[in-house]
């Protein structure tokens, strides 16, 4: 077989263009550059620390951030990017590499994002890149809708007693002499029960705003803390609107002060209890309220199947506030490609 040639691959990146490949889009859309300046601070060392200049170069600071942007879009493990890195033209070209340049391998993938992690940064881009999206005129309008969703994590099979160590803080017995067991034990997870099923993970509690359904805020906890509890941490004040909208698992008396505290208008679902079911104008209400908190479900749909799903593989609460940060993250920029192409047929 001849090797390829120049032609050769800018046919295949047409025809790559003609099926509308979305990483083309969110590259050109993505002001990558603005992120540069905060990632490098993570994985570059300043000139005055280093050693020597001597040995391999780090990779661009870019590069690395697309990588586990990838990871985040496609729920790809570091193994598996490597891999598609390696095979897709669509993810070398969103890398900005070429056909015969080298690309980081598995383990760099995972150095780069455990640094992120470690220096708490995943935040800090999320809110630089909700700042360009108040700049191209995406603000929060429309009120905002709250919700959360269970992320699961790898099942830990520990005893009784085990588990009862754990909730305390304390490492079990058993662990004190086995490194190799305890780096392999998420002591941040919990379990939950949700409709009767239990679940054992994390959470990721949103705030979205109706009228574009892009993330505005989130937070990540373990999967036994109850939605309420981060509620007060959600809510914005930059919203066009005061409404807010969250399902019954919201409703106390000391939200509802929360909210009107704030100057925001409680869309909180009611709901009824053993000795008082809910009366017809109230299941009306609800009826009436779940048109527009629906709306929250549809990121929660669009992460979980369109995204490959939300599986977290990593190990500890640090690591699964980064990991599902990109995605949310990853979320917006793909959100931020949808809502331009509706501009793009209203001006049609």
């Amino acid at each position: 077989m001849s090797q390829m040639g120049f032609f050769d691959v800018e046919n295949r990146y047409a025809a790559l263009d003609a099926k509308n490949d979305p990483l083309v889009r969110i590259n050109a859309l993505v002001p990558w550059e603005t992120f540069r300046s905060r990632l490098e601070e993570v994985w570059r060392k300043p000139a005055d620390k280093r050693k020597s200049n001597a040995g391999c170069k780090p990779w661009d600071a870019i590069i690395m951030f697309k990588a586990i942007v990838l990871c985040a879009l496609y729920n790809l493990s570091d193994d598996q990017v490597e891999y598609q890195m390696r095979d897709r033209l669509s993810f070398v070209r969103f890398l900005g590499l070429r056909l015969e340049d080298k690309v980081p391998d598995a383990k760099t993938v995972w150095l780069y994002r455990e640094q992120l992690s470690q220096a708490g940064v995943i935040d800090a881009l999320f809110n630089d890149f909700d700042g360009y999206l108040h700049t191209q005129g995406y603000l929060a309008m429309g009120g905002q809708i709250i919700d959360a969703s269970i992320v699961a994590v790898p099942i830990q099979r520990n005893g009784r007693e085990e588990n009862e160590q754990i909730k305390r803080g304390e490492t079990p017995d058993a662990w004190a002499d086995k490194a190799a067991r305890r780096r392999q034990k998420d002591t941040d997870a919990r379990w939950t029960k949700k409709h009767g099923k239990s679940h054992y993970g994390y959470k990721n509690h949103l705030s979205i705003d109706r009228r574009h359904k892009l993330i505005r805020r989130y937070r990540v906890t373990d999967a036994a803390v109850h939605d309420s509890q981060v509620l007060e941490e959600l809510l914005g004040s930059d919203n066009t609107a005061s409404g807010v909208w969250a399902d019954s698992a919201y409703r106390s008396e000391a939200i509802e002060a929360k909210i009107r505290e704030k100057g925001l208008t409680s869309r909180i679902h009611r709901k009824g209890y053993r000795n008082r079911p809910l009366r017809d104008w109230e299941k009306a209400g609800n009826k009436s309220r779940s048109r527009f908190r629906a709306r929250v479900e549809h990121v929660f749909g669009a992460q979980h199947n369109d995204m490959g799903g939300t599986r977290v593989r990593s190990i500890g609460l640090i690591r699964a506030r980064a990991r599902i940060g990109l995605k949310n993250l990853a979320y917006n920029m793909r959100r931020l490609v949808g809502l331009q192409r509706l501009v793009m047929v209203d001006s049609w």
